[in-house]
């Protein structure tokens, strides 16, 4: 019995065992939508398509299964490309499916006609355009073997109407394999034996993980690692929540706005573990001054990431779980009494640390909302000086506890990011630390929130400007500030209201304390306007062109350099 290819593909992804889809419908895809109006995949309907993008990229952090959007040719095809770039820039497993104009047309500039595999070449692992409807199924099964295999990221998959509207005989392949792609899971036994081998001559060594730790589920190895080589442990922004906060071996965040105490270990370690990371110039500073007595040892599966940045002395290619629990059998247990006590004296000397005084501190509320959930919730964020401050003061103690935007840096990633990951784990807390300026780009989604049912409890650290725009005129442009003080803000209480969503507005400590509690525990969605100073600035920072045991901090009550 034949089907439709559109049909043919609902049954692909019905296969592939897919929940949720996140869209927005439109003429090229029409054939797909009607495909599945009997399907028991629940398609959640956004409100732009860039907000379906992130919702699919906010689900697969969370769950850790690929996450699935759809939308429309032309505008609808474009509108996801920001959305793309972000899940291919973390390693984000996706899979993307568009419309397109019918195949006769390709080429033609049709009615809301674009090259959408053109225009994403850059920004996905792979892109599939696709003319013969037979060759639905495996290419379907191509896109998300890709997609979740190897370094994850994003597949696209564009569907001319015709296509789609074809009949076809069902067939979906049990497994593909595809020349030239085989990713490297198991690193060569010699290079973890002088792993082992640098590690147990080493006096001061540090642990510097980064997001691959998350994407290979590589938590628990690395915590043993930690604790049997007794090596202190720093996370990337994108590693956060890889290894426990809590944990007395932990360094917290290194880089341009790292731990001070977490930078200085790296310039004075004599052995650097790289697992999972790629060497970023927001981790490395100046790169002469980066580790600059240490031999570094990268493990990481994307042999295009080792060496990029940084030269390296024992590269292992191939996936970090397995090559942990590899090197795991060969590193002896160590003690290193004396590097510990010289962590103690750099915490010592260094600690985070903010004023109190001038206003209601955003990092206050942060430290609160910590403190009210011990932990516990799902963090997301938007992208700015609330995401730094984050990193700097949430204490992640369970993996996958951050949902951000790194590499790319998306304003807008949080509120449709943080949809995301609540349906796909419902059970979860989902708390969106937000900013004035990042929230209102992707506003219009509180109506998906609601819609959905959904309890994710926002808190806008409102400043009145883009605050990490504003920092940086600051610093290198004399104070000069131009276009970063919003004159006019919306009501944010009354607009959620609008949305049918309750409302608050906090202004002082005082209303922090007597209401996170209450706003917390509420059964529904809930919108926090938290009117902070909007002066203070992020700190430690490490300028530009230095090295990262150069950070400045920002005068206590002053936030003048």
């Amino acid at each position: 019995m034949e089907i439709t290819a559109a049909q043919a593909l609902v049954r692909c992804l019905e296969k592939e065992n897919i929940e949720i889809i996140f869209g927005i419908p439109g003429a090229a895809i029409a054939p797909v939508y009607d495909a599945l109006y009997n399907s028991k995949i629940k398609h959640v309907l956004v409100r732009h398509e860039q907000g379906a993008v992130h919702a699919a990229d906010g689900y697969a952090r969370a769950t850790g299964r690929v996450g699935v959007c759809m939308a429309t040719s032309g505008p609808g095809a474009t509108n996801l490309v920001t959305g793309i770039a972000n899940a291919y820039m973390d390693s984000v497993p996706m899979v993307v499916i568009t419309g397109q104009v019918n195949t006769e047309r390709v080429g033609t500039d049709a009615f809301q006609e674009v090259d959408t595999t053109g225009i994403t070449i850059p920004i996905t692992k792979h892109n599939f355009l696709l003319k013969d409807p037979a060759q639905l199924g495996e290419t379907v099964k191509k896109a998300f073997y890709i997609a979740s295999t190897g370094r994850p990221g994003p597949v696209l998959i564009d569907l001319p109407g015709d296509v789609t509207s074809s009949k076809i005989k069902f067939k979906y392949p049990e497994n593909v394999k595809l020349r030239g792609y085989k990713p490297t899971y198991r690193g060569h036994p010699n290079m973890i034996k002088e792993a082992a081998r640098l590690i147990d001559k080493a006096q001061r060594p540090v642990i510097y993980a980064g997001g691959g730790i998350l994407n290979s589920s590589a938590c628990g190895e690395l915590k043993q690692l930690a604790e049997t080589i007794d090596a202190p442990v720093t996370n990337t922004f994108m590693g956060l929540s890889s290894f426990p906060g809590d944990h007395p071996l932990y360094l917290g965040m290194l880089g341009l706005h790292g731990t001070r105490y977490a930078n200085m270990a790296i310039t004075e370690c004599d052995l650097l573990i790289a697992l999972g990371a790629r060497f970023d110039d927001r981790v490395t500073g100046r790169i002469s001054a980066f580790a600059p007595g240490a031999r570094i040892i990268h493990i990481d599966i994307d042999p295009a990431e080792i060496g990029k940045n940084v030269k390296v002395n024992l590269p292992i290619v191939g996936d970090v779980k397995q090559i942990l629990q590899a090197l795991l059998t060969q590193v002896k247990k160590t003690e290193r009494p004396e590097w510990h006590r010289r962590i103690l004296e750099l915490k010592d000397n260094y600690p985070m640390r903010y004023s109190r005084e001038g206003g209601l501190k955003p990092q206050f509320i942060i430290e609160r909302l910590y403190a009210e959930t011990d932990g516990d919730s799902l963090v997301v964020t938007d992208v700015g000086q609330h995401q730094m401050w984050v990193a700097q003061y949430y204490r992640f103690k369970n993996p996958r506890m951050l949902i951000s935007s790194g590499g790319l840096g998306t304003m807008g990633f949080g509120l449709p990011a943080a949809v995301g990951a609540q349906l796909g784990i419902p059970g979860q807390q989902v708390i969106l630390i937000t900013g004035d300026g990042s929230f209102q780009m992707t506003i219009q989604e509180l109506s998906t929130v609601k819609e959905q049912k959904l309890p994710i409890k926002i808190f806008i650290l409102n400043n009145q400007k883009l605050g990490m725009v504003r920092q940086f005129q600051q610093v290198y442009y004399e104070g000069r500030y131009m276009a970063v003080d919003f004159l006019f803000h919306p009501d944010f209480e009354l607009l959620a209201r609008a949305y049918g969503i309750d409302g608050f507005t906090i202004r002082s400590e005082e209303d922090a304390v007597s209401m996170l509690p209450g706003i917390l525990e509420s059964p529904g969605p809930a919108l926090v306007n938290c009117l902070v100073y909007p002066g203070e600035n992020v700190s430690p920072m490490v300028p530009a062109g230095r090295g990262i045991d150069e950070a400045i901090e920002f005068a206590e009550g002053e936030n003048t350099l």
